[in-house]
């Protein structure tokens, strides 16, 4: 696996679209090692020298090499701007880097295993495959409020709209008849389950940079299965103007 050649190749692409401050915050939240300088008279931006470097530290380390290979990929593909994520892809996929076949099916497997609703494997399934665990849950959460902003007929958005269209006795959406207390205890649950859904997770991921809000796999996991079950009672509901 040609990491001198793959870094080369991305310092290239992203030279005049990322700073020396956002390389290296970007390397600072995924690598615990320090970042060694090599030659390479070749290359005369700063800033892909600098990506240069921390891709050919990470090579050194002695850990797992699918690991490393995914913290590669994670490296660049948090670099790029949405107009060259595309381009960084199709780097490691001519390159055969970061996101292996084995690590893909592995990956692919353990995403499947867990029995996600049907919208979240539609709009997260690839990003997962890919390391974009950030991604994949501002996807799903995203989705989730335009179900629920869809089905209940509103014009409100994120954690208003879990407020009006939830609540017992006026909101649209009902689990429940909103009789006993137990009932009332359900629907109410599922409204500020999914009003923090939208503050917790869907507004930080919405305001903030991937690298000032790092999602790891199994944090994207938990996410995509709460967000699963969300859904599912989403689907049971019924619409009661």
């Amino acid at each position: 696996m040609n990491y001198r050649l793959i870094a080369t190749h991305v310092g290239d692409l992203l030279k005049y679209d990322v700073s020396i401050n956002v390389i290296n915050r970007i390397a600072g939240a995924l690598f615990a090692f320090q970042r060694d300088v090599f030659q390479n008279e070749s290359i005369t931006s700063e800033r892909a020298k600098l990506i240069f470097d921390w891709a050919l530290s990470l090579e050194r380390q002695s850990i797992n090499p699918e690991e490393r290979d995914r913290l590669l990929f994670q490296f660049c593909l948090q670099m790029a701007p949405p107009d060259k994520v595309e381009e960084v892809q199709a780097i490691f996929a001519r390159h055969d880097l970061g996101r292996n076949r084995n690590a893909n099916e592995e990956d692919l497997n353990l995403f499947q295993s867990r029995s996600f609703h049907l919208e979240v494997v539609r709009h997260c399934q690839d990003l997962f495959v890919q390391g974009n665990y950030f991604h994949a849950v501002f996807e799903a959460s995203k989705a989730y409020n335009l179900a629920v902003k869809t089905k209940a007929n509103s014009g409100n958005d994120g954690y208003s709209l879990m407020m009006e269209v939830w609540g017992c006795p006026n909101g649209v959406l009902k689990l429940t008849e909103c009789q006993t207390d137990t009932d009332r205890n359900v629907q109410e649950g599922i409204k500020f389950l999914s009003g923090g859904l939208m503050k917790a997770v869907r507004n930080p991921t919405a305001h903030e940079p991937a690298i000032s809000w790092p999602i790891d796999r199994q944090d994207c996991l938990d996410n995509l299965s709460f967000i699963s079950f969300l859904f599912r009672k989403l689907d049971a509901s019924v619409y009661s103007p």
